[in-house]
C-alpha cells in the first residue's frame, strides 16, 4: 500500500484489539494500520514514564541558522574551510581535495559556497572573498582543462577511458563518464547495491533515463528486498579499517555525498544545531555519551560502548530471548523509576543485585537509557536527515543514505547504535517463540530512538502521525541492513587513495614538507633496521615481502597469483608454528596494507592479493592484531 496507510488518527489506533498487530504474521514485513498499534503503545509507555520519572528536563533548544550560517558551517565540516574568510588563500590543500570530487558532488560544494559568498558580500566582510567560479576554474586550470563543476564533462575517446582527473594513468578513475561507462556496463539488479560510483551520480544518471519512471518504491511495500553487496576483488572496507587520518577524509566525502544525493533527490538536507545545555557530568542515565565513555575507560580501559548498556543487554540475554512480546510489554513504571534510582548509587561501586531484575524491567532500562541521553543516540545534527531518509523516492536511494548517515555519526555514537541493531536482530532470530517480528521491534523501537524528549514536544505532537510509519520503515532498514549500513562505499575509498597520491605528488614540491619527509624517511629507516632480514633487498616482480613482527616468522615473501587472497597469507603464517611465541588465533590477526596510497586498511580475508597489489603498488603488507 502507499502512503494512504498513514493518514490514521489515533483514536483509530486505540480500537485496535490486543495481539491484532500479530494476525498477519505472514507478511512479516508489511507495515499496515493494525501494525501501528504497537508504535502509539509503545508512545503511551514512554509519556507514562516521563510523567513520573523524571522533574522536567530543559528541552535542547536548537539553534535556528542565520543564513548562511548553516552553509559556512557545512563547508568547515567538510573539511573545506579555507575556501573562504581569512584562509581562502591557502587552499592548495582543498585543491587536492576538489579535484578527486565527482560532477555532482561539486555541484553540491558550489551551491553552498555560492551561498557563503553571497551572504558575505551582504555583510562586507573585510577579507577575501572568492568567487565560487574561481575556485573551480582555478582548480581546472591547473590540471590543463577546463571542466566545470555544474556541467558534465565532454565524453572521452575509449583509449583514456582508465585516465584519472588529472589525465595521469591510474588505477582507479572517479571520472564522471568512466562512472556512465562502469554504469551502462555493469549487470544491475534491483537487489546489487553498486559501491563502486557515486551515490548521488547513480541518482542522476537513473534521473535522466526512463527507468528512474519506473523505479519508484516509496516507504510504505510490504517486503523488503534482499539487497547485497557484489563481490568486491580488492577487499570489503569496513567501518574501522582505516587508519584515522584516512577515517577524517571518509567524513568529509561522505559528508559531500549525502549532501549531493540530497540535492540531486530535492529533498533538503539540514544539519540541526543544539545550543549547549548544562548535563549530569556523572552517572548513568541523562550523561552525554562521550562523558560516560570516560568513565567507564576509567574502570574498563579501550571500552567502546558504556557497561551500563553492555550490561543491561547481557542481563536481557541472560533470561532467554524466547520471552513472549520482549521490548514490547513494559516493565512496571515504579519498579522501572526504582532500579534506575538504585542502579545510580550502586552500578559503579559493584553492589547492585542484578537478581532482583526481572527481563521487561531490564528492557524498559535499556529503553529509557536510550531516551534519557541528553543528545539523542543518533545525534541531534542527524537526527532529521535520518528522519528524512523515509522521503527518498526508491528503497535503494534510502539505504545508501543511511550507509553515509552511520559514517558521520561520531565514533561513541556509532559503536552503541552497532550494538543496539546487533542485539535487536538477535531478539528477532528468536521471532517463532517470542511473537516480535522485524516490523514489531522497529515499531517499539522507533519512539525510543526518534522522538526526542529536548528537541521540545510541539514539532513532535504536530508531525507525529505523519513521521510515526516513516521513522518505524527507516528503523527496519536500520536493522534489517546493518551489515551493509557498516560498509565504506569503494568510490569513497577511491577518492581518499586519489588524495593521498596527489598530496603525496603535492608534498614532493613543496619545502615546507621537507622536515616533515626526513622525519618520515628516518621512521621508516628504522621501522625497516627493525623488521628486514637480510634476504629483504629486491623482491621480484609478482612477489610481495609480508612483515609479521607478532609471529614466530616475521617475514616472508608471497608469490602473488590470480587467486591468492589476504586469508591464504594469514594462515600460511600461522601454520609455521614455533614454541617461543604466544599463539594467536586467526580471528585476532589480520594482514593490514600500510602507506602507498592509503594510511592503514584492515584487509577482509577474500581480499585477493593481487588485485589489490595492482590498486596499490606501493604499500607495505604487515600481519598484525586489529587495535581495539
Amino acid at each position: 500500500r502507499r502512503s494512504g496507510q498513514y493518514t490514521m488518527n489515533h483514536d483509530h489506533s486505540k480500537k485496535i484489539p490486543d495481539g491484532a498487530s500479530f494476525d498477519r504474521s505472514g507478511s512479516q514485513d508489511s507495515l499496515d494500520e493494525l501494525s501501528m498499534d504497537d508504535y502509539w503503545k509503545e508512545l503511551e509507555n514512554i509519556h507514562e514514564t516521563r510523567g513520573n520519572n523524571h522533574e522536567e528536563r530543559v528541552a535542547l533548544v536548537v539553534k535556528e541558522p542565520d543564513e548562511g550560517e548553516l552553509e559556512e558551517e557545512w563547508l568547515k565540516e567538510a573539511g573545506l574551510s579555507n575556501l573562504f574568510g581569512e584562509s581562502s588563500g591557502d587552499s592548495l590543500e582543498s585543491m587536492v581535495f576538489l579535484s578527486t570530487l565527482t560532477r555532482t558532488q561539486k555541484a553540491a560544494v558550489e551551491k553552498r559556497v555560492e551561498t557563503v559568498t553571497q551572504t558575505m558580500r551582504k555583510k562586507n566582510k573585510q577579507h577575501q572573498i572568492p568567487d565560487v567560479r574561481d575556485i573551480f576554474r582555478l582548480e581546472n586550470d591547473s590540471k590543463g582543462k577546463v571542466c566545470d563543476g555544474s556541467e558534465p564533462s565532454t565524453v572521452r575517446t575509449s583509449e583514456n577511458k582508465n585516465e584519472t582527473l588529472d589525465g595521469t594513468k591510474g588505477n582507479f578513475s572517479l571520472g564522471t563518464d568512466e562512472q556512465k561507462t562502469l554504469l551502462e556496463d555493469m549487470p544491475s539488479s534491483d537487489t546489487d547495491i553498486n559501491l563502486e560510483i557515486s551515490f548521488a551520480e547513480q541518482a542522476a544518471n537513473l534521473k535522466d533515463s526512463s527507468v528512474g519512471k519506473m523505479y519508484k518504491g516509496g516507504g510504505g511495500d510490504t517486503l523488503l528486498p534482499n539487497f547485497r553487496l557484489p563481490k568486491d576483488k580488492t577487499g570489503t572496507t569496513k567501518i574501522g579499517d582505516l587508519a584515522p587520518q584516512d577515517m577524517k577524509k571518509v567524513y568529509s566525502l561522505a559528508l559531500i555525498e549525502l549532501t549531493a544525493l540530497y540535492d540531486i533527490l530535492g529533498t533538503e538536507f539540514k544539519q540541526q544545531k543544539a545550543v549547549k545545555i548544562k548535563t549530569k557530568d556523572s552517572g548513568l542515565f541523562g550523561v552525554p555519551l562521550s562523558l560516560l565513555l570516560e568513565q567507564d575507560q576509567k574502570k574498563v580501559p579501550g571500552t567502546k560502548i558504556p557497561l551500563i548498556f553492555q550490561k543491561l543487554i547481557a542481563q536481557i540475554e541472560e533470561t532467554t530471548l524466547e520471552t513472549e512480546g520482549l521490548l514490547r510489554i513494559p516493565g512496571v513504571a515504579t519498579r522501572v523509576k526504582g532500579l534506575c534510582q538504585e542502579l545510580e548509587t550502586k552500578f559503579y561501586e559493584g553492589t547492585f543485585n542484578w537478581e532482583n531484575v526481572k527481563q521487561h524491567d531490564a528492557a524498559s532500562l535499556l529503553k529509557l537509557f536510550i531516551r534519557e541521553l541528553p543528545q539523542p543516540l543518533l545525534t541531534v545534527e542527524y537526527l532529521k536527515a535520518f528522519q528524512d531518509v523515509q522521503n527518498l523516492p526508491t528503497r535503494k536511494q534510502q539505504l545508501q543514505a543511511l550507509n553515509l548517515l552511520v559514517i558521520l555519526l561520531p565514533e561513541a555514537n556509532r559503536d552503541t547504535l552497532k550494538v543496539l541493531l546487533e542485539f535487536l536482530q538477535r531478539v528477532i532470530d528468536h521471532r517463532d517463540k517470542n511473537k516480535m517480528t522485524l516490523k514489531n521491534v522497529a515499531m517499539v523501537m522507533a519512539p525510543n530512538l526518534f522522538t526526542f524528549h529536548g528537541l521540545g514536544s510541539k514539532t513532535i505532537e504536530q508531525s507525529e502521525f505523519a513521521m510515526a510509519a516513516g521513522t518505524a520503515n527507516v528503523m527496519r532498514f536500520m536493522i534489517q541492513y546493518q551489515k551493509l549500513l557498516w560498509t565504506i562505499p569503494k568510490f569513497i575509498v577511491n577518492q581518499v587513495r586519489k588524495q593521498n597520491t596527489e598530496s603525496q605528488k603535492k608534498e614532493k614540491k613543496d619545502k615546507a614538507m621537507k622536515k616533515l619527509l626526513k622525519k618520515m624517511a628516518y621512521d621508516r629507516e628504522k621501522h625497516e633496521k627493525q623488521e628486514k632480514t637480510p634476504n629483504d633487498t629486491d623482491v621480484p616482480q609478482g612477489v610481495i615481502r609480508v612483515q609479521a613482527p607478532h609471529l614466530s616468522k616475521v617475514s616472508m615473501a608471497i608469490q602473488l597469483t590470480e587467486e591468492l587472497k589476504a586469508g591464504d597469507i594469514v594462515a600460511r603464517f600461522l601454520s609455521q608454528k614455533s614454541g617461543n611465541v604466544q599463539t594467536l588465533k586467526k580471528e585476532e590477526v589480520f594482514l593490514y596494507e600500510i602507506g602507498g596510497n592509503i594510511g592503514e586498511r584492515c584487509l577482509d580475508d577474500d581480499t585477493y592479493m593481487k588485485d589489490l597489489y595492482q590498486l596499490n603498488p606501493n604499500a607495505e603488507w604487515v600481519i598484525k592484531p586489529k587495535q581495539s
